[in-house]
C-alpha cells in the first residue's frame, strides 16, 4: 500500500507539473492554477527597460556578454514579466505604446505578462495615489467609466497585438485606495470598492481568462490586510488574487518571511483567495542576504496552504549604477545579475 501511494502521488504530481508547463505557454493565461508543491510563477518587473536601453545601458550575463534584458531574465529562471501602466505619462514611459511593445517582447519568449495599472500618470503607491490630470474633474460615475473604458482600452490593444495579460492590477500599493480624494478608502471605502470593480468588469471584458489582482505594500502587516479586505468585502468588491509588497532589510527579512507567510495563510482562510508576492526588493549590496530572503520566501509561499501561493516577482532586478536613484536593484554596477538572482532558479 506505501508502495502503491507513494507511485500514486508520484503520478500525480507529474500530471500537474505537466498541466502546469503547458498551461504557462497559454497566451491568456487561464486554465488549471499550479499546485505549490510543483511550480509557483517567478516574476520580475522590469517597466524601466526600455528607458534604460535608450539611454544606452546594457546587460551582461555572468560571463559579461551583452544580452538581451528580458532574456536575460528569463535565463535566470523568471518566467513572468510585470510591466507597470501610467495613463498619460511625461515623456511617455509606460504608457500604453510602451507598455505594448514591452508586453510582445515578452511573449515572443514564451513569458507571461502581469499589467500594473496605477490608474494615474506617474506613480502610485501608499503615499501617493494622483488621480490622472485628464480625470481630475470627474464625478465618481464618471470616474469608475473611465477607469473601466482605459482599462478595456489597454488590454483590447494588448490582445490586438498578440498579448493577453494572465495577470492584472488593479492599482498599485493601494494601502488607502486610489485616484484620491474620491478613491481614499479611509475616507469613502465604497467608493473605493466601486473603483476596483469598474476595473475587475474591464478586465473580464477584454479576457474572462485574466486574473485580477489587488495589491497593498507590507505584506508583514495582517493588521492592515484585514482592514483593507473586511472593507473591500463589506463593500462588494470584486477581485481574484490578493498581491502583497515584501521590502526588508538584512536586519528584518527572516521575521518579515515569517510574519508574511502568516499573513498569506490568513488572507486565504479569511477571504478565500490565493496570494502572490507581486514586490519584493533589497538593497543591491546586500545580494547575500537578498538571495537568503526570496529563497526563503519562495518556500513559505510554496508552503500557503491549499496551493494558493502563487508566485513572487522582484520589483526592477536590473537597475544598476543607481539608476534614478534607485538602489534595490540585483545587478551589479557592471551590469551582471548578483547571486540575489539566484534564487529563482534554484
Amino acid at each position: 500500500m506505501r508502495l502503491i501511494s507513494r507511485t500514486l502521488i508520484s503520478v500525480l504530481l507529474f500530471i500537474g507539473f505537466s498541466n502546469c508547463k503547458k498551461n504557462s505557454g497559454n497566451p491568456g493565461g487561464g486554465g488549471v492554477i499550479p499546485t505549490a508543491d510543483t511550480f509557483i510563477f517567478k516574476g520580475a518587473d522590469v517597466s524601466w527597460i526600455t528607458q534604460m536601453e535608450g539611454a544606452g545601458i546594457k546587460f551582461y550575463n555572468s560571463s559579461g556578454v551583452v544580452t538581451e534584458g528580458m532574456a536575460l531574465m528569463q535565463s535566470l529562471g523568471i518566467n513572468t514579466i510585470r510591466l507597470r501602466a501610467w495613463v498619460n505619462p511625461a515623456g511617455g514611459w509606460c504608457n500604453t505604446t510602451d507598455v505594448v511593445a514591452k508586453a510582445v517582447r515578452a511573449r515572443k519568449l514564451g513569458l507571461r505578462v502581469m499589467i500594473d495599472f496605477h490608474y494615474s500618470d506617474t506613480w502610485a503607491d501608499p503615499a501617493h495615489q494622483t488621480t490622472p490630470a485628464g480625470w481630475t474633474s470627474f464625478d465618481l460615475p464618471t470616474l469608475t467609466s473611465a477607469i473601466g473604458t482605459y482599462t478595456k482600452g489597454v488590454l483590447d490593444t494588448l490582445k490586438a497585438n498578440g498579448v493577453v495579460p494572465s495577470w492584472v492590477q488593479v492599482g498599485n500599493e493601494t494601502n488607502d485606495g486610489m485616484c484620491w480624494p474620491l478613491g481614499r478608502a479611509s475616507t469613502n471605502m465604497a467608493n473605493f470598492a466601486a473603483l476596483i470593480n469598474a476595473g475587475y468588469k474591464a478586465v473580464k471584458a477584454a479576457s474572462d481568462t485574466t486574473k485580477v489582482i489587488v495589491h497593498i505594500s507590507n505584506g508583514w502587516d495582517n493588521t492592515l490586510f484585514r482592514w483593507m479586505f473586511d472593507g473591500l468585502t463589506a463593500n462588494g468588491a470584486q477581485y481574484d488574487i490578493i498581491g502583497m509588497s515584501l521590502y526588508p532589510t538584512t536586519a528584518t527579512w527572516s521575521s518579515y518571511n515569517d510574519s508574511c507567510a502568516v499573513n498569506m495563510n490568513d488572507m486565504v482562510t479569511r477571504y478565500h483567495k490565493p496570494v502572490m508576492i507581486v514586490e519584493v526588493g533589497m538593497a543591491v549590496d546586500q545580494a547575500a542576504a537578498c538571495n537568503a530572503f526570496i529563497t526563503g520566501l519562495i518556500h513559505k509561499v510554496r508552503a500557503v496552504s491549499g496551493g494558493n501561493g502563487l508566485g513572487v516577482f522582484y520589483w526592477e532586478p536590473e537597475c544598476y549604477n543607481n539608476w534614478q536613484g534607485y538602489g534595490l536593484g540585483a545587478f551589479d554596477n557592471s551590469g551582471k545579475p548578483t547571486v540575489a538572482m539566484n534564487a529563482f532558479s534554484q
